[in-house]
């Protein structure tokens, strides 16, 4: 039974169903009936009920054990055939209203994301949490409402400059396209009469003058091509002037400040330390008898074995004492303190030790 009412209640059984259930007027026998629904229980009902029982003022919804107060104004027709759907998607937009802060209010991205999830925590509560979670989640909003009513007004208001701003920008965008548009089509016919009338002139010239024919013609090819080179360089500053003026009336506000990314360097291992060699230079080859029979054996070669890499370190180990002064160091470093006496006894006593040790073997003969 308790299963039966629950289905009864739910306004969202059976969306596709062309019954009305006040009047039970069929979608079969009458082809132009429309539905309207009421964001307030979302119960459908046909246009003709909806004016009967609504247009003398507020009255109960007609659908059995609902109850609610319905208005004429409130009614509109579904744009979604899951009615599912349509409840979540009025729900977030009433969210929607009320939670209407931006990613620019926020000082880090953290902050905008919590936001964020606690606004979909709430709408969540709200489509498919139990009664109490509902109760307590619309509670919840009309508390927020009520403590920041000023701020929402004044996103709200921001947002609606926000929306104009947009349209003007399209605006003048599409109208700036028009001209574009009619700017090369007028270019485009008066290339083609002044081709015509290049063409014309040629042939009065051919016709009067006397000379060769092929000159004239190459002359009079050169002509057209300069003016209408001529003419493609003007359109296109043109071009640039109408957009330059375009984008110096508009301002977009809150946009942030677009910073070139840094460009990536290749990775260094060795932390940009400068491994190049200051106290000789490595060639590309060096005259040794020692190494030309490995440099033409192919049982070397095949393997990945290279001469430079022996170069390199032969060279790099001749040359790696010579910045290194000993006498500095011995003098620069600090003398070392007193053995204790326990450490002095455990020295000799390991000494003794390792020459006992040392006389046994040698006096052993096996």
């Amino acid at each position: 039974m308790s299963r039966a009412n629950s289905k009864l209640h739910d306004p969202t059984t059976n969306p596709l169903d062309d019954i009305c259930p006040v009047c039970k007027s069929n979608r079969y026998l009458n082809p132009s009936l429309q539905f309207l629904i009421n964001p307030e229980c979302y119960h459908k009902m046909c246009s003709t009920c909806v004016d009967r029982i609504f247009t003398s003022g507020p009255a109960s919804c007609p659908v059995p054990h609902c109850g609610k107060t319905l208005r004429k104004k409130g009614f509109h027709k579904a744009f979604f055939g899951d009615l599912r759907v349509e409840r979540e998607v009025d729900i977030r937009k009433r969210v929607g209203e009320v939670f209407n802060r931006r990613q620019d209010d926020f000082e880090t991205l953290l902050d905008w994301n919590n936001y964020l999830e606690e606004v979909e925590s709430l709408v969540f509560d709200i489509v498919e949490g139990t009664p109490k979670m509902k109760r307590e989640a619309e509670e919840k909003l009309r508390a927020y409402r009520a403590m920041n009513l000023a701020e929402i007004e004044e996103n709200k208001k921001a947002s609606m400059e926000d929306a104009d701003l947009e349209r003007r920008r399209e605006m003048l965008e599409k109208e700036a396209v028009k001209q574009r548009r009619l700017a090369a089509a007028r270019e485009e016919e008066e290339a083609r009469r002044e081709l015509v009338r290049e063409k014309m002139n040629t042939l009065d010239m051919l016709a009067s003058a006397e000379g060769n024919a092929e000159a004239i013609t190459r002359q009079a090819q050169k002509v057209i091509l300069k003016k209408s080179s001529a003419r493609r360089n003007l359109g296109d500053v043109g071009a640039e002037s109408n957009g330059s003026a375009m984008d110096s009336g508009l301002t977009i506000r809150g946009l942030k400040k677009k910073i070139a990314p840094v460009k990536e360097e290749p990775y260094d291992p060795f932390g940009g330390v400068n491994l190049t060699p200051t106290r000789y230079v490595l060639q590309e080859r060096y005259e040794n008898e020692w190494l030309d029979g490995a440099e033409k054996d192919t049982r070397h070669m095949a393997g990945g074995y290279s001469l430079q890499e022996y170069y390199s370190r032969t060279l790099f180990e001749a040359f790696s004492g010579l910045g290194v002064f000993i006498e500095d160091e011995v003098a620069s470093r600090a003398l070392p303190a007193a053995p204790s006496i326990s450490t002095t006894a455990a020295k000799e006593i390991s000494g003794a030790k390792i020459r006992l040790e040392h006389r046994m073997d040698l006096d052993d003969v096996f």
